[in-house]
């Protein structure tokens, strides 16, 4: 199964796992699943910790890296997915998961989330 984390899953999994929903913990490491990370999840992480509301500097800057050893797959964004972000009714202001939403919808992939707000689209959820 194809599963987009979204931004704070992969922080929790890279920091404190004990964070994450049993559900959630099991599908992350169940190596039968592609656990797809948005580019907006680095972009998201990236101003935050630049913000100073992230302290997880050294794990942005090793991201690719890490994400490369856990088996993830980078998952780009397309002028489709970023229109049809745009175009999400605005029961969620937040861009990075407005994105996020669209790239599921998009892919036709659910999202690993603690956000219960995503459950207001069209778009299956995990935790």
């Amino acid at each position: 199964m194809n599963v987009l984390l979204d931004t704070h899953a992969l922080i929790w999994w890279f920091g404190d796992a004990t964070r994450l929903s049993k559900r959630a913990n099991s599908v992350i490491a169940d190596a039968n699943n592609t656990i797809l990370i948005s580019a907006a999840v680095a972009w998201e992480m990236a101003i935050k910790a630049s913000l100073g509301k992230l302290n997880a500097l050294s794990l942005v800057m090793d991201l690719p890296n890490r994400i490369d050893q856990e088996g993830f797959v980078e998952l780009p964004i397309n002028l489709e997915q970023a229109t049809r972000a745009g175009l999400l009714p605005m029961h969620h202001r937040d861009p990075f998961d407005r994105l996020l939403i669209a790239q599921a919808q998009s892919m036709n992939v659910p999202i690993l989330s603690a956000d219960a707000v995503l459950d207001g689209y069209d778009v299956k959820r995990f935790w």
